[in-house]
């Protein structure tokens, strides 16, 4: 047990000198690990010098909150309106006659057919509706009520399970929709999480303009394509037009190609007027789609529909057959970078409203760094003083590990790029703690052994080997424990969890593998005949 061959000594340094490497470059700004990367001779190859740092939570260096919610008018309205065009569509394949047309109702639909065999011809064609398979452009895959009345009147309407579980759907969708557009930015580490229902919950740490951080996220960039009527009807939109203040066109509700068939999007510069627009690319689909509607509508103005606003409505002069185009509308030069990263990112699934938005300055976030810095400093102070007065030389081992331990958590932490909060010092703390209780429990077993009257070599043998099953049991139950709470919980709590786990890991290697190796080169060094304890 008290031999270490050369190899294995070497192996369980490499290991620890890595994991510090690791969390050097945490102690440091970004400007000054610039510095040091442009300052490396050319010889040096980039890629094996540690850049990544630990990133600091929203409570550390303040920034933005919103909390996002999911309009349930709209999105009710949406169902409807989907609902209302796999009626009509349904109507048309099967060439059945409704009096009097579809009827919209505040959750689904009713329409009247007077003609008994029209009915059951149709009837199952709107049961498929209620199917839990749908299309998202459709009613969703919520559940549908189908009611015929011996009248000939037919009601679909949408049950509550229907409603929730579309929610739900918007809502995961929504996170990762979000998460794109955050990403578009360059945004560093958002924190982007689900609250109930209906609700998002987004962080990001540094950014101090919540205003354009909320039409960024709260926008739903729902792109269509349609072509300008002459004059309303009842297939006809009337939109408010971006370019005529206050007024709104007549537009076809018949969609030729929308966002979902994009494949880029750009900021850009028109050539003639030199006013920021935004240039976009579509795919295959979306090529095909917008070659024929120009080709068949040359002349026409096609009206760019940017959620339910008609943002440009150019006239087709030639067909646009190349899958690509420009939006302009009188966009800044922020406008237009906004756009071009909603298009990237994709439209939401559903409309967001922001319940509630939180600005948190750096002054705050710079004193929580100090009283951190404090109570873990303090607390590894009493626990090194502790230590050393109660073990002496095996004391001093612990504390080393000790020191150890903290830098591995460190350097895993900024290979993760896990986000550091508040209550993630706090797990720090609370390890630093926990570390020393390994090495607690080896030296305490290794006096035991010797009142017992083992030998030296003995007694620290079993110390180590009786001790090893006791500290696998306390941290695999403390492990079970955090992660509970990553699992179930949110938010600070769940960098708790992380900081707790990554310490639990790293005590086993330094409280066990670390103390053994330094108790054995002392012993293989200084010879003693008893403990120095």
């Amino acid at each position: 047990m008290l031999r270490f061959s050369k190899s294995k000594i070497i192996g369980t340094l490499a290991v620890i000198l890595v994991g510090l490497s690791l969390a050097i470059p945490s102690f440091f700004s970004p400007e000054q690990r610039k510095g040091f990367m442009a300052a490396l001779p050319s010889f040096v190859p980039h890629w094996i010098i540690p850049q990544r740092a630990i990133v600091l939570g929203l409570d550390l260096q303040g920034g933005s909150q919103l909390l996002l919610e999911v309009d349930q008018n709209e999105l009710t309205g949406s169902m409807v309106k989907g609902l209302r065009d796999d009626v009509r569509r349904a109507l048309q394949q099967e060439q059945v006659r409704a009096d009097g047309g579809i009827q919209t109702l505040k959750r689904g639909v009713q329409v009247r057919i007077a003609d008994a065999a029209g009915r059951a011809k149709i009837m199952p064609k709107l049961r498929e509706l209620s199917q839990p398979i749908q299309s998202i452009a459709s009613a969703g895959t919520g559940t549908l009520d189908v009611n015929e009345q011996p009248d000939g009147l037919i009601s679909l309407t949408f049950t509550d399970a229907g409603i929730i579980d579309r929610t739900r759907r918007a809502v995961s969708q929504g996170i990762e929709v979000i998460r794109r557009r955050l990403d578009s930015t360059g945004t560093l580490e958002p924190s982007i999480q689900q609250q109930g229902a209906d609700r998002i919950l987004v962080q990001v740490p540094g950014e101090q303009n919540p205003e354009r951080l909320e039409k960024l996220l709260g926008s739903t960039a729902k792109l269509e394509f349609r072509m300008l009527a002459d004059s309303p009807s009842g297939d006809v939109d009337m939109l408010p037009s971006k370019d005529e203040k206050g007024a709104k066109v007549p537009v076809e509700r018949r969609v030729m190609a929308d966002g979902g068939e994009l494949t880029d999007a750009q900021p850009a510069f028109d050539t003639q007027t030199h006013e920021p627009m935004v240039s976009f690319k579509f795919n295959l689909r979306g090529a095909q789609r917008f070659g024929q509607a120009t080709s068949e509508n040359v002349g026409r103005r096609m009206a760019i529909v940017l959620d339910n606003e008609v943002v440009s409505a150019p006239v087709i002069r030639t067909a646009i057959t190349g899958g690509s185009g420009q939006i302009t509308g009188n966009f800044t030069v922020q406008q237009a970078n906004d756009l071009s990263v909603l298009l990237r990112a994709g439209a939401l699934p559903a409309k967001f409203t922001v319940v509630e938005r939180r600005v948190v300055g750096p002054g705050l976030g710079k004193d929580s760094i100090e009283a951190g810095k404090h109570a873990t400093l303090f607390a590894a102070i009493f626990v090194v003083i502790f230590m050393f007065a109660t073990y002496g030389t095996f004391g001093f081992f612990a504390n080393i590990a000790l020191a150890v331990h903290v830098g591995l958590i460190l350097g895993l932490m900024s290979v993760l790029e896990a986000t550091m909060t508040l209550p993630g010092i706090a797990g720090i703390v609370l390890t630093i703690g926990t570390a020393v209780d390994s090495n607690v429990l080896i030296y305490e077993r290794m006096r035991e052994e010797q009142r017992a009257g083992r030998s030296l070599v003995s007694a620290l043998q079993a110390g180590f080997d009786k001790a090893f099953a006791t500290i696998i049991d306390s941290n695999s139950t403390m492990a079970i424990a955090a992660l509970i709470l990553f699992f179930m919980g949110s938010g600070p709590v769940k960098g708790f969890a992380v900081v707790f786990i990554l310490g639990i890991l790293t005590t086993v290697i330094t409280a066990v593998t670390l103390t053994r190796m330094m108790i054995a080169l002392w012993y293989k060094y200084a010879r003693p005949k008893t403990l120095p304890f």
